[in-house]
C-alpha cells in the first residue's frame, strides 16, 4: 500500500518508551487544531456542539469545552462524562431517537433542558415528564427530509429512519408537532448526512436543510412555534483509520454565510442561533492505534501478520456500516528502522479466536517481526468506545494523552474496564432500573 512504510510522527519517539501497548494515544495539539479549522469554517456567530459518541475521553471532552463547544449527548453515560467534563447542564444539547422515561427524568433532574425530539409521541413524553418533575422542558424537533443528500458517508435523511420526523408528515399534521406547556418546540433539527468529503457536497446539503428548514417553520407558525434555535447538524469529513488529511473547508464560511443570509436575513436581530455540529472533524485527526505484532508467518502461500489489536480494538461496529482495509504502518524506534520498500503482501489479523478478527487481506508491509510496534492514524473518532471491546474478554487498550505542543510529555494514560454488578429486577411500572 503506498505510504504504508513512511515514517511520520503519529507518536513522538520521545513518549514511545513510556507508552504500554496497545494504547490509543490522543494529541490535544490536534483536538485543537481540529476545533479551530472547524471554527475558521463557520459563519460568524454561529454555535457548535461537539457529539460525544465520537469520543469521550475526559481530556478530550475538557480540551472540547475549552475550544468552545457544547456537548451533544445521547445517553445518560454520555451525560455524566459531559457534566464530569465541566460543562453546565444547561449547555447540553440531549438527542437520540427513543428515550425512556427515566432517561428523560434523570437528565432533567441534573438541570438539562434541551432535547431533541423525533416524533409527537417523543414531544408527548417530554412534557409528560417534565411536568411531573414540576420543569420547562424545550425541543428541537428533528425533521427526516423527503429525499437523500447526495455524497453522504452514511444516509441520515430521505430514507426511512428512527431518526426525525418525515417533513411531509410535518407539513401534513403541523398541529401534532407544536408541543405543550411543558415541552416548548423552539427550533429544529435537521441533520442530513455524515462524512462529506467537500465544500460543495457540503453547501449543498445546508441548503436544502435552510429550504426544508423555511417550509416547516412556515407551518408550525401558524400553530404558535417561533423557531429560534436551527441546528443544521455536520457531516464535516474526515478520514478513519487510514492516511490522509480533514477535509479542506476553504470556501465553506462565505457560502455558508451566503445561504443564511438569504434564508434567515433577520436572523441577527430577532436572536435565531444557527449551530452546528461535529464529532469525526473535530477529534479524528488526534488519535492513533499503537499496537504491537504478535506474529509473522507463511500460510497456504500467504504472509501473515498477527497484532495485539483486532476488531475488538479497532473497526469492529458493523453498526456504522464501516468495516475497511485497516492497514498498519510500522513505528520506527530505537532499535527498529523502516525499510524503504514493503516486503509483505500479508493477511493482517488481531488475536481473537474467530477469522473474522480480521483488518486487511492484502496489505502491503515493511518485512514485520514479532515485537515490532505498529499504528493505525486517525483514529481519535470511533475508535475504541466504537469497537467490540467486550468480545471474547481481551482487555481493553491503554489511553494515553499527550500534547504535541508540549513535546515528550505524557498526560494521562489509564484503561476502561468492564465490570458486571448485580441490577435489580424491573418494577412493575416499567421504569428502567439501570438509569440513574
Amino acid at each position: 500500500m503506498p505510504g504504508s512504510v513512511r515514517p511520520a510522527p503519529l507518536v513522538p519517539p520521545a513518549v514511545l518508551p513510556h507508552l504500554p501497548t496497545p494504547a490509543y494515544v490522543y494529541d490535544l495539539a490536534e483536538v485543537r487544531r481540529g476545533h479551530d479549522a472547524l471554527r475558521a469554517a463557520l459563519p460568524t456567530g454561529a454555535g457548535l456542539y461537539y457529539s460525544l459518541k465520537a469520543n469521550a475521553h475526559p481530556l478530550v471532552l475538557k480540551e472540547s469545552r475549552e475550544r468552545g463547544a457544547r456537548p451533544e449527548v445521547c445517553s445518560t453515560g454520555e451525560l455524566d462524562a459531559a457534566l464530569a467534563a465541566g460543562w453546565p447542564a444547561a449547555d447540553v444539547l440531549y438527542t437520540g431517537p427513543g428515550k425512556r422515561d427515566a432517561e428523560v427524568r434523570y437528565a432533567l433532574r441534573l438541570g438539562v433542558r434541551l432535547f431533541s425530539v423525533d416524533s409527537p409521541h417523543a414531544i408527548g413524553q417530554l412534557g409528560r415528564v417534565a411536568a411531573e418533575s414540576g420543569v420547562v422542558a424545550r425541543c428541537l424537533l428533528r425533521i427526516n427530509d423527503d429525499q437523500p443528500v447526495p455524497g453522504q458517508g452514511l444516509a441520515m435523511t430521505g430514507v426511512p429512519s428512527q431518526f426525525g420526523a418525515d417533513t411531509g408528515w410535518v407539513l401534513a399534521e403541523p398541529e401534532r408537532f407544536a408541543g405543550g406547556p411543558h415541552a416548548h418546540v423552539v427550533g429544529l433539527h435537521l441533520y442530513m448526512g455524515t462524512n462529506l468529503t467537500d465544500v460543495e457536497a457540503l453547501t449543498g446539503q445546508f441548503a436544502r436543510s435552510l429550504e426544508t428548514a423555511g417550509k416547516v417553520t412556515a407551518a408550525l407558525a401558524e400553530h404558535g412555534v417561533r423557531v429560534r434555535v436551527l441546528d443544521l447538524g455536520g457531516g464535516f469529513g474526515a478520514p478513519f483509520a487510514t492516511e490522509g488529511e480533514r477535509v479542506d473547508l476553504d470556501g465553506l464560511r462565505p457560502r455558508l454565510t451566503a445561504l443564511l443570509d438569504r434564508a434567515l436575513p433577520h436572523r441577527h436581530a430577532d436572536g435565531t442561533e444557527v449551530v452546528f455540529e461535529s464529532g469525526r472533524y473535530l477529534v479524528g485527526a488526534a488519535g492513533v492505534l499503537l499496537t504491537a505484532v504478535l506474529d509473522v508467518k507463511r500460510s497456504h502461500g500467504r504472509d501473515v501478520v498477527v497484532l495485539e489489536s483486532g476488531i475488538n480494538h479497532l473497526g469492529g461496529m458493523s453498526g456504522l456500516r464501516r468495516l475497511p482495509t485497516l492497514t498498519p504502518r510500522l513505528v520506527p524506534t530505537p532499535d527498529r528502522q523502516i525499510d524503504a520498500e514493503p516486503e509483505l503482501t500479508a493477511l493482517v489479523a488481531g488475536p481473537l479466536c474467530t477469522p473474522l478478527d480480521t483488518w486487511a487481506r492484502a496489505a502491503e508491509l515493511p518485512a514485520l517481526r514479532p515485537g515490532d510496534l505498529v499504528a493505525v492514524p486517525n483514529v481519535g473518532a470511533y475508535g475504541l468506545t466504537a469497537s467490540l471491546v467486550a468480545f471474547l474478554g481481551h482487555p481493553l487498550p491503554a489511553e494515553a494523552v499527550i500534547d504535541g505542543d508540549r513535546p515528550g510529555a505524557v498526560l494521562d494514560v489509564t484503561r476502561l474496564d468492564l465490570t458486571r454488578n448485580p441490577v435489580p429486577a424491573a418494577n412493575p411500572a416499567g421504569s428502567h432500573p439501570g438509569v440513574k
